[in-house]
């Protein structure tokens, strides 16, 4: 039985509607064009809405002496604040963080987690402890790590009891946000 390839190559190209596959790669990279215009346009208006929320609103509230405000249609407008805190990636300020949540009496939000490694058919040594480990020539891997949700609200906490927390080792930062309740 002899297979000839060239007749079989000619017959999936006649088979192969190629304008209709050019019309649907060039829909495609459209589609993609368009993706990219509509995402940059979000992030726009979500810049714009930022302002308007962070800024314009809570400066014209504030020239009126208001914190809120009630509509006649029962909606309400509000002014909150919107607290951040993390803790830097880079090794040398992660370390600054946990040493100052540690020399302010707040280590215990620092999860410790200490992991070591076995290879196969070490399950009795896995059972042992930490030192253990050590002695008998494994090296356990230390990871903290601080919940950023739990972060977040020390500062707001600290914030508002009047107390405060170094910007030059955290990254920090309060801005007003509107809110508005409809009826």
């Amino acid at each position: 039985m002899s297979i000839d390839f060239e007749q079989d190559k000619q017959n999936i190209v006649e088979k192969t509607d190629l304008e209709s596959l050019s019309n649907q790669c060039i829909k495609l990279l459209d589609l993609e064009k368009q993706i990219e215009i509509s995402e940059d346009k979000t992030k726009e208006l979500k810049k714009q809405y930022d302002k308007i929320s962070s800024e314009v609103i809570p400066s014209i509230l504030s020239e009126q002496g208001l914190q809120s405000l009630k509509l006649a249609d029962g909606s309400t407008i509000e002014i909150n604040k919107k607290y951040s805190c993390t803790i830097p990636k880079d090794l040398e300020k992660k370390a600054s963080a946990y040493k100052w949540l540690r020399d302010n009496g707040l280590g215990d939000l620092i999860k410790n987690e200490v992991a070591v490694s076995f290879g196969r058919g070490e399950d009795n040594k896995a059972k042992q402890m930490l030192d253990l480990a050590a002695s008998n020539g494994f090296e356990p891997q230390q990871k903290e790590k601080v919940e950023p949700m739990t972060l977040k609200a020390l500062y707001r906490e600290r914030i508002e009891a009047g107390l405060d927390m170094p910007s030059d080792i955290f990254h920090t930062f309060v801005k007003d946000e509107t809110k508005i309740s409809r009826k």
